[in-house]
């Protein structure tokens, strides 16, 4: 595969994480747990993945149960510490402080793996980050540290390592397979979490109100988008990647504004395209680099 396709299957993974948002929101907003909510989505990309790609994950090794555990646990925490981050900042925080593991990304890379970072997405990088002020609206609204917005950066630093991680692991285990590991370990976290810190809320779950919700999250952001990032990720740089699938934050807003949830705004449509000049830019330069 090229890079130029796989960076277009890190985008469709962005859009399909960005519809998300409004299912999460839906099924936090129907009290169900946070734990109950990563456990039901990952049985349900489990029992997929096991279903649809019996042939590889029967063949799962050893050395593939580790690579998966490991990369499973990084993904849960990502989940659950964002999550947490949420409920003690507000949105826009959120959403562009887990941006911010685009930085992080090329550093990490450069002080642990001794990796120089690509100079061709400096400007990339550098216009996402300015996109991302806009798009939040932190411009006029302005920057307060709280404690939820130091634990969204922590979630942005799990997601890094995540990113960088996927990058050396796709590469050594099939991504089907790496998939099921995902899902095992989302399903089986997200429980144990939700027994043993979050009992107490269990009453206060509407359950058929947050069903469909977790359906589409189970089906389309956890095995359709997760299975997207793996098998992009075997063919395309983590910086490249982190680039593209920060675009969740904007397909979000823009699904946000078509349901109705937010209104559109100048700053939402002004940091939504240099984003997207951003990507663009990626795009480019990838197909350069091919050619």
């Amino acid at each position: 595969m090229s890079k130029t396709k796989a960076n277009l299957l890190l985008l469709a993974a962005a859009m399909i994480w960005g519809a998300g948002f409004i299912f999460s929101k839906q099924a936090t907003d129907a009290n169900i747990p946070v734990g109950l909510i990563n456990g039901f989505r990952g049985l349900i990309f489990a029992l997929l993945t096991l279903v649809i790609f019996y042939k590889e994950v029967r063949q799962l090794k050893l050395a593939d149960w580790k690579i998966g555990l490991t990369a499973g646990t990084i993904n849960f925490l990502g989940y659950q510490v964002q999550t947490l981050g949420l409920k003690e900042t507000t949105p826009a925080n959120n959403a562009f402080l887990t941006a911010t593991y685009i930085l992080m990304i090329p550093l990490i890379g450069w002080l642990v793996f001794k990796k120089a970072p690509d100079k061709a997405l400096i400007g990339p990088i550098c216009l996402s980050i300015i996109g991302m002020l806009f798009l939040t609206n932190f411009i006029q609204t302005g920057f307060h540290l709280q404690r939820g917005d130091a634990l969204t950066l922590l979630c942005a630093f799990i997601y890094a390592i995540q990113i960088i991680y996927f990058g050396i692991s796709a590469k050594l285990i099939h991504p089907w397979r790496l998939s099921f590991m995902l899902a095992v370990c989302q399903s089986a976290m997200g429980f144990s979490w939700s027994l043993l810190f979050e009992r107490a809320q269990f009453s206060q779950a509407h359950f058929i109100q947050g069903f469909l919700p977790i359906i589409f999250l189970g089906i389309f952001s956890s095995f359709i988008g997760q299975s997207l990032q793996l098998l992009g990720q075997r063919y395309t740089d983590e910086s490249t990647a982190g680039l593209i699938l920060m675009n969740e934050a904007l397909f979000g807003s823009i699904l946000s504004v078509i349901f109705g949830f937010e209104p559109l705004s100048w700053h939402l449509l002004f940091g939504g395209i240099m984003i997207m000049f951003a990507i663009l830019l990626t795009q480019l330069q990838s197909m350069k680099t091919t050619n």
